[in-house]
Parts: structure tokens; sequence; C-alpha cells
């Protein structure tokens, strides 16, 4: 059951991914970037018991930043955008 947690890190609340919500019943999740969207949809039906009709999947490169003198990257990482089925949503992006 552990696993399931392991694979979703974070909920990404944006103003595009609250249109996303709002408009067509996608959800988005930052994710382990070694999980598939064969395991991303068994966690979220687990973990939140909605059904799941899509994965799409987007690997998000490291961004160049500076600060001053000092110079480096942002961390890369994993995006799920999620549909769900017609009348069912999640309560963790509500506010």
């Amino acid at each position: 059951m552990t696993k399931y947690y392991d694979i979703l890190k974070a909920p990404i609340i944006t103003e595009q991914s609250t249109k996303l919500i709002e408009s067509q019943n996608k959800y988005t999740f930052k994710v382990d970037r070694k999980a598939n969207k064969v395991e991303i949809k068994k966690a979220i039906e687990t973990i939140f018991n909605v059904n799941v009709l899509s994965v799409n999947t987007i690997n998000v490169l490291p961004k160049f930043k500076r600060m001053g003198k000092y110079e480096g990257y942002k961390s890369a990482y994993k995006k799920a955008v999620v549909k769900l089925a017609e009348g069912q949503k999640i309560d963790a992006f509500t506010i």
C-alpha cells in the first residue's frame, strides 16, 4: 500500500491546472520519474477511490536559474495529467 503513496509526490495547483479541472475534469500531479501510466492509474484509483479514464505524462526538463552570481538548475520531474470519469472529483484540489 505504501508503494502507491511513493508514486504520487504532490498535486500541481496552478491557474492552468485549475482551468483543466473545471472544464475537462483533468487533475495534475507531480509523480515519480520511474512510474509508468499503468502504475499512476492504479495509485490514483486506490488512494482517491475514483475511476481514471486516461493518463498523460510529461517529462519536465531542468530549468536554468540564476540568483546574483550563483547559477544552477531546478530539479527535473515527471508530471501526470489524469482524466476522471464524469461526475467524479478529487477533494484534495478543492479550496
